[in-house]
């Protein structure tokens, strides 16, 4: 707030402007949820799809060392989050993944070379592949699997492939081409369905985000709830200055509007955060991003970027920045006092790794007020599932209402969509 950061902050009387702005929308979303209008805030409440996930993902890991996942954007963005707070790909984790479950690697980004190398390191009767599309036709995903079944096939493995795959798509539809779901008809590989009227950077909260966590042997239905928490509190609300995604919905939009403050930086203290920032930077930037409007997403993650980024937040160009802190004391190592005085740090003597992260995220929030910088937080007192799927369910409907204050709607691509169609024309030219 202005009181509080001065010129970058908004006034008192702006904020509650925009709240009165928001109110609108947070009703618009709840006449959706009881019209049954908007599949998003349903979905949290749905059980019967973890079930059909569970068993599909339960039968493909079946003698399986290796799940190989491709998709691409929020395809697969949505799965490396929920993997991520389950700790794939964090340093210290076991190199073969957690106890009893198979390797999850994920390949979403297309690269001929690093598709290469990764088939001549696999065993393809021990490996499974996760194909996950919601058109069926994204063409990078597309060559993915198609170049996979091709591998399995040189392989001598052609009668397995059924038991080897898994695709993921919409569902049927006669006045569609869907060439993941011919592909799977093919080979009669099992399919899912996608839940339908939820697009890819929505979705990490469907079966495309529980796949993976299923093979992490996470618990997917208390990500639920914590996702429907966050709804049901929208629901109970009656005023959006209590309810906290339509006040940060409002506060980033008018400072965006107000203030020209053009860049959101979403920066977690925590590892196992991480890829949630790369997750956010997808659902801010091709939601909002349209018609001339929107602020440019940034990811960070504390404390690394605070040796990389921090000078520019702050002394550089003003940035909206959201904190996302652990309650992290008393975690990891302890250093004795007598080591620490030799080393001449003794304000590290008794203290854990926990404890220093503890200290910077804190000092930093104080630092970015007195630079007179946008900063909010949020507090995290306990690391488990729910706590990650009300983040995801929050940000999602934060995205929502800002898109409404914006006059713009935040569930199409059509930069994107026209990207796709010249990339299939240059490719015709080959």
């Amino acid at each position: 707030m202005k009181s509080v950061i001065g010129y970058n902050g908004l006034p008192d009387t702006t904020l509650k402007l925009w709240l009165g702005r928001t109110q609108y929308h947070m009703e618009c979303l709840k006449t959706a949820y009881y019209d049954d209008n908007l599949p998003l805030l349903r979905l949290p409440g749905e059980t019967e799809d973890i079930a059909l996930a569970q068993a599909a993902m339960e039968k493909l890991m079946e003698g399986a060392k290796n799940i190989v996942f491709f998709g691409t954007g929020g395809s697969s963005l949505g799965g490396q989050t929920l993997s991520h707070f389950s700790r794939w790909y964090v340093p210290g984790e076991n190199k073969e993944g957690v106890i009893g479950k198979p390797r999850i690697l994920f390949y979403n980004n297309l690269d001929g070379d690093t598709l290469s190398r990764t088939f001549k390191t696999l065993d393809f009767e021990t490996t499974r592949f996760v194909i996950t599309s919601t058109s069926g036709g994204t063409s990078e995903t597309l060559l993915q699997g198609l170049a996979a079944v091709q591998a399995v096939i040189d392989a001598g493995l052609e009668d397995k492939i059924a038991s080897l795959f898994l695709g993921l798509t919409e569902p049927a539809d006669k006045n569609k081409n869907n060439p993941l779901r011919k592909l799977c008809d093919h080979y009669g590989i099992p399919m899912l369905d996608h839940h339908t009227d939820i697009g890819g950077r929505y979705s990490g909260l469907t079966n495309v985000g529980l796949l993976p966590a299923i093979a992490r042997g996470m618990d997917v239905a208390k990500i639920r709830r914590g996702a429907a928490r966050v709804v049901q509190e929208m629901l109970t609300q009656q005023k959006a200055e209590d309810y906290a995604p339509a006040t940060a919905a409002a506060a980033i939009v008018g400072l965006t509007l107000e203030r020209g403050i053009n860049n959101v930086v979403m920066m977690p203290y925590s590892d196992r955060l991480g890829r949630l920032s790369q997750w956010f930077v997808q659902l801010w930037a091709e939601s909002l991003g349209k018609d001339g409007k929107g602020a440019t997403p940034v990811a960070a993650q504390g404390p690394v970027d605070q040796h990389s980024q921090l000078q520019l937040y702050l002394d550089g160009r003003p940035h909206l920045l959201t904190l996302i802190r652990a309650d992290c004391r008393n975690e990891g190592p302890r250093i004795g006092e007598d080591l620490a005085h030799i080393a001449g740090c003794d304000y590290l003597g008794g203290r854990t790794a926990g404890d220093l992260v503890y200290a910077e995220q804190n000092a930093i929030y104080d630092a970015l007020i007195e630079a007179g910088r946008p900063v909010r937080t949020i507090d995290i007192n306990q690391m488990d599932e729910e706590v990650l799927g009300g983040l995801m369910m929050h940000f999602m409907i934060e995205t929502i209402l800002a898109a409404g204050l914006l006059g713009i709607d935040p569930y199409d691509q059509p930069a994107v969509e026209r990207g796709k169609h010249l990339t299939r024309d240059y490719l015709a030219k080959l």
